[in-house]
């Protein structure tokens, strides 16, 4: 298990995102950034934000960190529900914020 892979959810919104846990405010200023990308818009996610960045291709037995950004009461998908259940299962503790 890799220490800089982790899952940062906003509601129905999700990143998988190398590099290591951020801090509250470092999540929050993330999921700005990213929420407002279009995907293949030529916005890079991390130009003021390294170390992170989000990953496509990563396996989900590897992540090692869960941050959930309130998003004022917008549900998780049903996929991101079960991958959240998966890891706090394995010991993976969900940060809240």
């Amino acid at each position: 298990m890799r220490d800089n892979l982790g899952i940062l959810v906003h509601g129905g919104n999700h990143f998988i995102v190398r590099g290591p846990m951020p801090d509250p405010e470092q999540a929050r200023a993330l999921v700005r950034r990213w929420s407002i990308i279009t995907i293949g818009s030529g916005v890079m996610a991390t130009e003021e934000m390294l170390p992170w960045r989000v990953s496509t291709k990563e396996f989900r037995e590897e992540l090692a960190w869960a941050v959930e950004v309130d998003a004022g009461g917008e549900p998780h998908s049903p996929a991101v529900e079960n991958l959240l259940a998966e890891l706090q299962a394995r010991g993976v503790v969900l940060r809240g914020l």
